[in-house]
């Protein structure tokens, strides 16, 4: 038996998909987002963008807008992001000006996924960590989009 600890990526993860749960229940794209400052969550969030109307509200988004809410700083570089679903180009440049110290990934995503176009739209300084639990990501993705085509 596997004992995880509490500051593991994994336990940060799980968090995040928590909120992708949320966000599945909602009929939004299951993607959730942790922000995690000195091995403590100052905000989470999940996709917001049917319930806003707004197309920018991607969970990461939303996640970073409150870290810096609760910071009081528009830098992030002491955090750590725990996203379900690798960020498109909109949220990777937004983690770019947030200067954030680390990115973990859950499911890459191939087709609006930054990396289709080049790992160096995240800040040079940010870390970047990918496949953390990306099989239950996927799978809510999978499941999801399965749902919407009545499959």
């Amino acid at each position: 038996m596997t004992v995880l600890s509490i500051h593991s990526d994994e336990h940060f993860m799980k968090q995040a998909l928590f909120e992708a749960k949320i966000a599945f229940d909602e009929g939004e794209i299951p993607v959730g987002a942790v922000v995690v400052c000195e091995n403590k969550i100052i905000a989470k969030d999940h996709n917001r963008v049917e319930r806003l109307n707004d197309a920018t509200a991607h969970a990461e988004m939303l996640a970073i807008t409150a870290a810096q809410n609760h910071l009081g700083s528009k830098y992030l570089n002491e955090c750590t992001l725990y996203v379900t679903l690798e960020p498109c180009i909109m949220c990777a440049g937004g983690l770019f000006w947030t200067q954030i110290g680390k990115v973990v990934v859950g499911a890459n995503d191939k087709e609006r996924g930054f990396s289709k176009f080049s790992n160096d739209i995240l800040h040079p300084k940010t870390d970047l960590k990918l496949g953390v639990m990306a099989s239950e990501s996927e799978v809510l993705i999978k499941e999801f989009f399965m749902k919407l085509r009545g499959n």
